[in-house]
C-alpha cells in the first residue's frame, strides 16, 4: 500500500484530511451551547391538496437547513460565524461549537438573524445536494 503525494515528508493527503478539521480545538475550554436542527420546505398548494410536485415529509424534499443556537448572555456584537459547505463554526467568549452539518449547503446564500429576547441564534441555510434538480424541478 503506496500513498502518492506532491511532498514525500507528509504524513497524508489533503483529500484524506476532513473540511473543518483545522477549526477542531479539543483544548479550547469553552462550553458547546444547546442546538437544534430542523429542516424547511416550500410547499404550496399544489402539493398539500393535489400532490403535484411528489413532494414528502422526509429531508430529501427539503430546500433548508435551520439551525438554532441558544446563547444566554450573549451580544449580537460579540458573536463570530463562519459557514462552510460542511461546516459551522460558531465561538462567543464564553461558547464555541464546531457544527458538522448533515448535508452540504450553500455557503454564499444564507441568513442568520440574533433574536436578543430569546437568546437564540438561528441560521437558515440552503442545502446544496447531488440530484437535487429530481426533486426541485
Amino acid at each position: 500500500f503506496q500513498v502518492k503525494s506532491e511532498n514525500k515528508k507528509t504524513i497524508w493527503n489533503t483529500e484524506e484530511v476532513p473540511e473543518g478539521s483545522e477549526f477542531d480545538d479539543t483544548w479550547d475550554p469553552r462550553e458547546k451551547p444547546e442546538y437544534e436542527i430542523s429542516f424547511k420546505q416550500h410547499v404550496g398548494t399544489e402539493d398539500v391538496f393535489f400532490g403535484m410536485t411528489g413532494k414528502d415529509p422526509s429531508t430529501a424534499c427539503c430546500e433548508d437547513i435551520v439551525i438554532k443556537i441558544k446563547l444566554p448572555e450573549t451580544k449580537y456584537s460579540d458573536i463570530t460565524l463562519d459557514i462552510q459547505d460542511k461546516v459551522l463554526d460558531l465561538r462567543t467568549p464564553k461558547k464555541k461549537l464546531l457544527l458538522h452539518l448533515p448535508y452540504p449547503v450553500n455557503s454564499k446564500e444564507g441568513r442568520a438573524r440574533f433574536l436578543s429576547e430569546e437568546e437564540i441564534l438561528e441560521v437558515t441555510l440552503r442545502l446544496s445536494r447531488k440530484l437535487d434538480f429530481i426533486n426541485f424541478s
